[in-house]
């Protein structure tokens, strides 16, 4: 649920502070009511009024409302893989936007290619919008999945400011291979050169960091085969206390089902 002073079901009252706010009526007449016979005495001679509300009775109300979950779906567009991760992401996030109006979910889509990940679908309820936005996806080069984390992580914050979002959920569709150090995405010069244990050291640290943000949930989706798997992508689940999945062949059905799955689990921690 998400609380505010705006939007909701009434649920309790509270005293008013800054910003849009709803006048509880039955709590601010309750908390006029020993002061009534006070009040009327002091009353200016011919006054006909009936109830007499000062400044410090005033109540608003405090209102709940039911929060959607974003699903952002964070995949691998590099190497020989690339169009069949893209193509079952692409199918996953369009069957999840037809079952978003009866959860409040949005989608959104991140490509991990070249030298840094895009938000090529920001979040969305919108299925003709999510098919537009799909339709060119890019593919090939580097793996930046360390970018692709901050990225993702950046999109989740946003839509948990905006106020409908409660949950987010990184769904990684990815072997672990990342490549592209994450000052390269973002365009920083570095005298030296990060060898593949330290872009691992910063892609685990990122995970360790989006596993201590709060409604966060990272979901990796090995399409790893299982017989030359590095078990990294395992590790990044580990290190952010979220779900793994081993998918060698990631078909659209089974990345929705898989999604889906873990979002009603999340929904009932």
């Amino acid at each position: 649920l998400i609380f505010s002073t705006d939007r909701g079901r009434y649920i309790k009252a509270m005293l008013p502070r800054a910003g849009v706010m709803r006048l509880a009526v039955d709590a601010t007449l309750r908390a006029s009511a020993p002061y009534q016979k006070a009040r009327r005495l002091r009353a200016p001679p011919g006054s006909t009024r009936k109830v007499f509300v000062e400044e410090g009775d005033m109540r608003i109300k405090k209102l709940a409302r039911r929060a959607g979950a974003l699903i952002v779906f964070l995949v691998d567009a590099s190497g020989s893989m690339a169009l069949n991760r893209m193509n079952a992401a692409k199918g996953a996030a369009i069957n999840l936007l037809t079952e978003a109006y009866q959860t409040r979910d949005k989608i959104s889509l991140i490509p991990m290619q070249g030298e840094m990940a895009e938000v090529l679908l920001p979040p969305t309820k919108s299925i003709s919008m999510a098919k537009n936005r799909l339709e060119t996806m890019p593919c090939g080069g580097g793996s930046p999945l360390a970018h692709g984390l901050v990225q993702a992580v950046r999109v989740g914050v946003n839509a948990q400011k905006v106020g409908d979002t409660g949950k987010v959920v990184i769904v990684c569709i990815s072997d672990g291979r990342g490549n592209i150090p994450l000052h390269i995405s973002e365009g920083e010069e570095r005298e030296e050169k990060m060898d593949k244990k330290q872009m691992k050291e910063e892609i685990i640290t990122l995970c360790k960091q989006i596993g201590q943000l709060q409604g966060f949930h990272l979901l990796c989706i090995d399409t790893e085969n299982q017989y030359i798997s590095t078990g990294f992508a395992k590790e990044m689940a580990k290190a952010a206390g979220g779900s793994y999945h081993g998918i060698p062949k990631a078909s659209q059905d089974a990345v929705s089902n898989v999604a889906s799955q873990a979002i009603r689990n999340i929904r009932q921690m």
